[in-house]
């Protein structure tokens, strides 16, 4: 069997227009995988061993669920088809967990758990995020495999099913796992395209740090005609300690949070692309965020704070009385030049600075993630480009890396990867709300180009 490229993707979109993909993510959209909710694991489980290995062990896969090293997350799938020990190998990597249902705020007529079709939108929790991005990648290998006979090259697939948790025992995972692990290059996709009518190569993701500032002043609530003014009102104190962070247009204040790493190599870069969400997502704020950027190098070449949750009293049912406590959990999206380690440490020493020393930081139980940055020059970020451009008959926009944040750093750092990322989602998806959904036109590009890029990869010896 040998084919041709332009008949594997002719076959792609076959795939999608005759209904087979939407069959499939129905199914897919259908397990309630919420690693948010405690008891998830036998469904986690069940994912991978009723959706996803059936299909795998029919392209020629051995699959293996494993369990993740820390007890309370999901476990992991790792498959592997070997075609031979001369040809590249290629990692791809997604997961299988999604953000809770919310099922009653969703759209009448829509349900989370329910693949629902309405014009072009196609609505379900995981569509985007990232069920429908990675059955696309799997779909495309196995279209590859049926025009072709083989891939030409190794494949091996991770799934986890904790990314949704901050991909809990992931690192310590792929650090036992390495060997089996070992490829060439990481090829995934998840996370926004930068328009939804352009076909985006990316090449990293910012770093992330949530963390929790809290001011505890006494014990109890009290009368705030008779103690106000004579006591100090923890709502206060720490709404000034947040806006001491930033002014009042979001331009971050803590020195240590502003990148370095705005060159001008990025900024020529960026100056290519514009960013959008697409006809439904919020118009961009051009009064927010640091003045002498652009919207493009605010998103991929900045950091941006944001306070995420706020907790003082009850808002529904207010009392006369000044509280005790107040909490807010806030967040620092940051790119490379950053240096992790120092987040915490420099607001720390930014609010002591300020006179702050009421307001106590910590970490949440949330795990980060590292920001990292793949050189535009890389030869496989170049293959990509290349490939995608070929199906599309457009050049693909390319990307520094993300502005949300996914788990690169372990396959860029620990296993030594270069890495890049294809998105078949855009920014106004819905992802972790109500009425998620997918736009068919991409997911039918987004089973082309794959298709398209596996058939080259299998076409080149560059291991």
């Amino acid at each position: 069997m040998s084919g041709t490229r332009e008949g594997a993707v002719a076959e792609a979109e076959r795939y999608f227009r005759e209904g087979e993909f939407l069959a499939k993510l129905t199914q897919l959209v259908a397990a309630p995988t919420q690693s948010q909710i405690p008891g998830a694991e036998p469904v986690l489980r069940g994912y991978f061993a009723e959706q996803i290995i059936p299909d795998l062990n029919d392209a020629g896969f051995t699959s293996e669920i494993l369990d993740n090293p820390e007890k309370s997350s999901g476990p992991l799938l790792i498959a592997h088809r070997h075609e031979g020990d001369d040809l590249p190998t290629v990692l791809i990597y997604g997961h299988s967990d999604v953000v809770v249902g919310q099922d009653e705020q969703w759209r009448d007529g829509l349900s989370p758990w329910t693949l629902t079709v309405d014009g072009e939108r196609i609505y379900g929790r995981g569509t985007a995020d990232n069920k429908g991005q990675h059955w696309i990648n799997i779909s495309a290998l196995r279209t590859v495999l049926s025009e072709r006979g083989s891939l030409g090259f190794n494949a091996k697939i991770l799934l986890e099913s904790d990314e949704e948790m901050g991909s809990r025992g992931l690192r310590a995972f792929c650090e036992r796992e390495q060997e089996r692990l070992a490829s060439d290059v990481l090829i995934a996709s998840d996370g926004p395209r930068l328009d939804p009518s352009q076909a985006t190569v990316v090449l990293g993701s910012r770093g992330l740090v949530n963390f929790e500032m809290a001011v505890n002043l006494r014990d109890g609530a009290h009368h705030s005609g008779n103690w106000g003014g004579l006591i100090k009102d923890p709502g206060i104190v720490l709404t000034h300690a947040i806006t001491s962070l930033t002014d009042a247009r979001g331009q971050i204040a803590v020195p240590e949070w502003r990148p370095t790493s705005l060159t001008d190599d990025v900024r020529q870069l960026l100056a290519e692309l514009t960013v959008s969400g697409g006809p439904s997502a919020p118009a961009i704020d051009t009064d927010w965020g640091e003045e002498d950027l652009s919207p493009e190098e605010r998103v991929y070449g900045w950091n941006s704070f944001a306070v995420l949750a706020l907790e003082l009293g009850d808002a529904d049912k207010p009392q006369n009385a000044i509280q005790p406590t107040a909490r807010a959990v806030c967040q620092l999206r940051y790119v490379v030049g950053t240096q992790p380690d120092d987040v915490l440490p420099a607001l720390r020493r930014h609010l002591d600075a300020k006179g702050f020393a009421d307001v106590a930081v910590m970490p949440t139980p949330m795990a980060g993630m590292r920001a990292t940055r793949l050189a535009a020059d890389d030869p496989w970020a170049q293959l990509v480009l290349k490939s995608l451009g070929q199906t599309l008959g457009y050049p693909a926009a390319l990307v520094p890396n993300i502005g949300g944040s996914i788990p690169n750093d372990i396959f860029a750092e620990l296993l030594g990867l270069s890495t890049v990322w294809v998105p078949h989602s855009y920014a106004g998806c819905a992802q972790h709300a109500p009425n998620e959904h997918m736009l068919a036109p991409v997911a039918r590009e987004g089973l082309q180009v794959m298709t398209g890029l596996f058939w080259d990869i299998g076409e080149t010896k560059t291991g």
